[in-house]
């Protein structure tokens, strides 16, 4: 029999190519249609990146207006969505929340004649800018307030802060969250991307698509890490006690959230620009969280580099997400929602991409199971009860 290589979690394997964005993980290097993150992180606003990925180019002065008119116009949310979420219990995990209500934006949408919706640059605005909304107003519900709607002057970035808190949100915090969507917006062909373009190449329309995205977000080796972070570093409570709290996570066999990066060998370029706006929010208010974080970095590779000398692993986006959204106020169990508020522009600019040359993917799996075997009639099979069988019996009596 033919040896069959099992190439696990696809690593190493070019699965497509894409015009969007460049991971080169050696170099540290992340690019949008050719523009470093570093560039667009210092210089470029979400709405321009958003324009970026969706059209090809960088918007002029002209077409970023018209961008932003056209955002403004698809922020608010259908009236019944709200009613939905105000009925839902207020426990409910956030990204379950947002994840039904994504999908739920296509009942609102008319559909073609068999039922799916269309996917173009329109469909891919509405979900851009309705998505802030969505984490915004499922905050406020489940604190027993009421929606905040947007309002018409302000960026994405301030204007999710406002729908929070119903206040103007300070300059700083504002860029805070701009550069965060800027980092977060689209890397290449990551968990959350790879399912959307896999239910595109079905021919799914944008809604299904997005929705297929957000469930693979979820998971805490994807979007779900910075949560995770954050428990870290409030478990920690003081810089000082992260050297003892790496060594004890260690101890357990967990790893600590935020640090290595399947693509990225050195640092990842994003943390940088996160980091930066971490310590200055912590500046203009409580510089703990930041503080904590990087006691926490130097402490793993401190006792990374003592059990395995020359080896360093390295913050990831997710690292620094975790003080920068917590010092905006945002709480842990929120943070893969702001992610995919970033994300929703990189995904839909794929699902377009998928869709304008598509072939459907649908990869072979090396079968490990029993060889062919002959039916044998029910009556003739073993008369043993399965393992637990009388217990779920009585169980259920």
């Amino acid at each position: 029999m033919e040896h069959t290589v099992v190439d696990r979690g696809l690593e190493g394997v070019v699965v497509g190519s894409t015009v969007l964005s460049n991971v080169e993980g050696l170099e540290g290097r992340l690019t949008y249609r050719g523009y470093d993150i570093h560039d667009l992180a210092q210089n470029a606003s979400f709405e321009e990146v958003c324009y970026l990925l969706l059209f090809g180019q960088l918007p002029n002065t002209f077409q970023l207006e018209d961008l932003n008119v056209r955002l403004k116009a698809n922020r608010m949310l259908p009236h019944a969505l709200i009613k939905w979420m105000q009925t839902t219990p207020k426990d409910a995990w956030p990204m379950d929340v947002v994840r039904t209500i994504v999908s739920g934006l296509a009942e609102f949408v008319p559909h073609l004649e068999d039922g799916s919706h269309e996917s173009n640059p329109r469909a891919a605005i509405h979900l851009i800018a309705k998505t802030p909304t969505i984490v915004a107003a499922w905050d406020r519900i489940r604190r027993d307030l009421e929606p905040i709607e947007p309002l018409p002057d302000l960026s994405t970035a301030a204007n999710f802060l406002y729908m929070r808190t119903g206040e103007t949100p300070t300059k700083i915090a504002e860029k805070a969250l701009d550069v965060y969507l800027v980092l977060l917006a689209d890397h290449s062909y990551n968990a959350s991307t790879f399912a959307a373009r896999v239910t595109a190449s079905t021919r799914a329309d944008i809604f299904a698509c997005a929705t297929s995205a957000l469930a693979a977000l979820e998971g805490d080796l994807h979007g779900g890490a910075p949560g995770k972070v954050m428990k870290m570093i409030l478990d920690i409570g003081k810089p000082d006690r992260a050297e003892a709290y790496v060594h004890q996570l260690l101890a357990r066999g967990e790893r600590v959230m935020g640090m290595g990066h399947r693509e990225y060998k050195v640092r990842d370029p994003r943390a940088q620009h996160l980091e930066k706006m971490a310590k200055e929010l912590g500046a203009s208010s409580d510089p703990k969280w930041y503080e904590i974080a990087r006691s926490l970095e130097d402490a793993a590779n401190k006792i990374f580099q003592a059990e395995k000398p020359g080896k360093r692993i390295y913050a990831n986006v997710e690292f620094y997400t975790a003080p920068t959204l917590y010092s905006l106020g945002i709480p842990a169990d929120e943070f893969t929602c702001m992610f995919a508020c970033g994300r929703m522009a990189g995904w839909t600019a794929h699902i377009l991409e998928q869709l304008g040359d598509n072939r459907l993917i649908r990869p072979q799996a090396a079968y490990t199971g029993p060889p062919v075997q002959a039916y044998v009639p029910i009556e003739s099979r073993s008369s043993a009860k399965p393992n637990g069988a009388t217990k779920k019996a009585e169980g259920a009596a």
